[in-house]
């Protein structure tokens, strides 16, 4: 990533809560978790993958 852009995000409190737990059971931060999440999504990573 040549450039980041911080944004304010607002979730429902259970998908946060959601997110929060598959984080933790990938091992990952959140932000990494979302990363990971819209990369798979758009067909950049593989969802075996556990790099964020």
């Amino acid at each position: 990533m040549d450039h980041e852009v911080r944004i304010t995000l607002r979730l429902p409190a259970d998908l946060h809560e959601w997110l929060v737990a598959q984080a933790k059971s990938a091992r990952r931060s959140l932000n990494s978790e979302i990363l990971h999440r819209l990369e798979v999504g758009r067909g950049n990573v593989s969802v075996d993958d556990q790099s964020p």
